[in-house]
């Protein structure tokens, strides 16, 4: 009888040392930060890339929440995201802007909830810098000198470009843009031939350029803005049975350097390629565990790129690429 009356004990034991176990398993050991992040959209390899770098970041493993939310490249859309971070009460929204101007009135609603908000890619244009905590970046306009200065120096004077801009009010096309009109005015004797923005996507640059050359246009150089735009370009010059590239019919200049712009700047159809680093989250995450910390980070801050041809890049620097 007393082994009997025993064996309920134990059970009884045994099943609140798991009960224990269980609860002391399930409690957290450190508060969960809930991160909002409004994407541009998934227009470019470079995009895909700084999407997996956020997404691989800010994960439950590194002690995050990421609301994920891809814009389709409307602005609109990323208003209404941002406010729906903003009532969600999340504890940081990270913004890659679909154009510059146009955040007031929305950011300053993340500011009264008191709701840091991180910028990555992409500025903004506001009169009140304090409606943002900090930006993290590309100098676009330093990239497209860079390019200029290096067609001057290799691609000679009688230059007759296509232009393919990026999407119109974004900060890489306004500062891209902004550096090849200055270095038109500083070489008269470059003809820009055509000027069309290509929204930074393969099939739009392509279909510019096609109908360019169909049209019979006289070109010896596409000024493209990234490089899936560039993508296209160089379809529709050997779709039309014109080389393109080093020592071909007709030059192309990229920015972005992904693995696959690279590729082909290796393969010498792209002459010169400025890169465009999109791997910001583990920038934005320092970012947050110095603000968690009571530190004040830098307003802005410029990431460092390089710039390539086929003289400069090789098959060992390539193989090492991140994106």
């Amino acid at each position: 009888m007393k082994i009997k009356a025993a064996l309920p004990l134990a059970l009884c034991l045994a099943l609140c040392a798991c009960a224990l176990g269980s609860a002391s398993a399930a409690s957290p050991s450190e508060p969960v930060l809930i991160v909002g992040f409004s994407q541009v959209g998934a227009e470019s390899d470079w995009r895909a890339a700084n999407t997996k770098s956020m997404q691989d970041t800010f994960t439950e493993d590194n002690g995050y929440k990421l609301i994920f939310h891809d814009a389709q490249q409307k602005q609109e859309n990323q208003i209404n995201v941002v406010r729906g971070f903003v009532q969600q009460e999340v504890d940081y929204i990270v913004l890659a802007p679909v154009t510059e101007s146009g955040w007031a009135t929305v950011l300053q609603e993340a500011e009264d909830a008191d709701i840091p908000v991180i910028l990555v890619d992409r500025m903004i244009d506001v009169l009140d810098y304090s409606l943002f905590t900090c930006w993290v970046g590309s100098d676009f306009r330093k990239e497209s000198d860079i390019a200029v200065e290096w067609m001057r120096e290799n691609l000679g004077t009688d230059l007759k470009i296509v232009h393919l801009q990026g999407t119109i009010g974004s900060s890489a096309q306004i500062g891209r843009t902004e550096g090849l009109e200055a270095g038109l005015l500083e070489n008269p004797s470059w003809k820009l031939v055509s000027q069309q923005t290509g929204e930074f996507t393969e099939a739009k640059g392509q279909e510019i350029v096609e109908a360019l050359l169909e049209s019979g246009e006289d070109i010896n150089v596409v000024f493209a803005e990234n490089d899936n735009m560039a993508f296209g370009a160089i379809a529709a010059i050997e779709a039309a049975g014109k080389t393109a590239g080093v020592g071909g019919d007709i030059a192309v200049i990229s920015f972005d350097a992904t693995s696959a712009g690279l590729q082909l700047t290796l393969e010498r159809k792209i002459n010169f390629n400025v890169e465009c680093n999109p791997l910001h989250g583990p920038r934005v995450d320092a970012i947050i565990k110095n603000l968690e910390g009571g530190m004040k980070p830098e307003k802005l801050t410029y990431v460092s790129e390089q710039a390539f041809d086929a003289t400069t890049l090789t098959q060992a620097m390539l193989d090492d690429r991140l994106y």
